[in-house]
């Protein structure tokens, strides 16, 4: 039996929104569509360095040694066939969504396997018509290297993939964004030769963190009236400040998953560490009690820590 190969590469998956209904609209159309739009998506595959290694129906797969030119590739891809769109003369638009993930995969031939495959089709299948859904692995990647805006949404469940995988949506703009994309060529470090780029949107997510907002600002007055009615009601405990400290556990696990910048799983730890600490100070009895929970977590917060940089760099 010929030896297992295997590689780590970048999986860019693409599908049809809705290709079933377009079909038994118009079938020679969307044929025609869906051909025209395959082609522009594979020129501006292969012009990020990329390569088309399957197409089935209405679906895409390719690869790319990249992650940044991976996701370079799927913003120019939205925004090139956003502007198709645009001009379609029955106002029937075309949308792919585009699932990118960072995987290690199995090699046979011009084909790929394995895990990594489907986490990437299970990211597309969650995107929105016209937008672009990463893995963990590819945001770790990318943050910091392309101009476009992230937004956490949470552990995506993969079947055989204990604990979900947690996955961003990509804010690529809005159409006005897109047309405005060739004259910023520069942001985005390329020849200007290279396709047109969306202008970047602001980094900060807009609605997560309108939100979170509104969120901590009612937990916030809630904490306010229980503080109210405690000193209203006064018999020489100040009981409020257990569910206050419920409250604030509650605002900081919010802004933890809200803010990108923060790795989940330190943050979720860090709040932790203050909630032992905030415990053993509300019922203090001369003894500092905390110090033993904490060096656990801060044990694995140095584990997480040292092993996302480590990822990071093998990659």
């Amino acid at each position: 039996m010929a030896e297992t190969r295997r590689k780590l590469t970048t999986i860019f998956s693409a599908d049809v929104q809705d290709y079933s209904r377009l079909m038994r609209a118009d079938e020679e159309g969307t044929l025609a569509t869906l051909k025209r739009y395959r082609d522009a998506m594979t020129r501006l595959i292969e012009a990020h360095g990329g390569r088309v290694i399957n197409t089935w129906g209405d679906g895409l797969i390719a690869d790319f040694p990249s992650v940044v030119e991976a996701l370079r590739a799927a913003i120019d891809v939205q925004s090139e066939l956003a502007g198709y769109n645009a001009k379609t003369m029955d106002g029937v638009p075309m949308q792919f969504r585009i699932g990118i993930n960072l995987g290690d995969v199995i090699t046979e031939e011009d084909d790929i396997y394995g895990d990594g495959v489907n986490v990437a089709a299970r990211l597309q299948a969650s995107a929105p018509a016209g937008g672009i859904v990463i893995s963990n692995t590819v945001y770790d990647q990318v943050r910091n290297k392309v101009a476009v805006g992230f937004e956490f949404l949470g552990q995506l469940e993969v079947k055989n993939i204990d604990g979900g995988v947690p996955s961003y949506s990509v804010r690529i703009g809005t159409a006005d964004d897109v047309a405005g994309g060739s004259e910023r060529q520069g942001e985005w470090g390329r020849p200007a030769g290279q396709p047109a780029q969306p202008a970047p949107p602001v980094a900060t997510t807009t609605r997560l963190a309108g939100l979170t907002s509104r969120l901590l600002g009612t937990l916030a007055v809630v904490g306010a009236g229980l503080a109210a009615l405690n000193l209203l009601t006064w018999q020489g405990t100040f009981w409020a400040a257990w569910p206050i400290l419920g409250l604030a556990v509650l605002a900081a696990l919010r802004w933890v998953r809200a803010d990108t910048r923060i790795d989940p799983a330190i943050g979720t730890l860090a709040v932790t560490g203050l909630t032992f600490v905030a415990i053993n100070a509300l019922s203090w009895r001369g003894v500092f009690w905390a110090v033993w929970p904490l060096l656990a977590i801060a044990v694995a917060a140095g584990i997480r820590w040292v092993t996302r940089q480590r990822d990071g760099a093998r990659r």
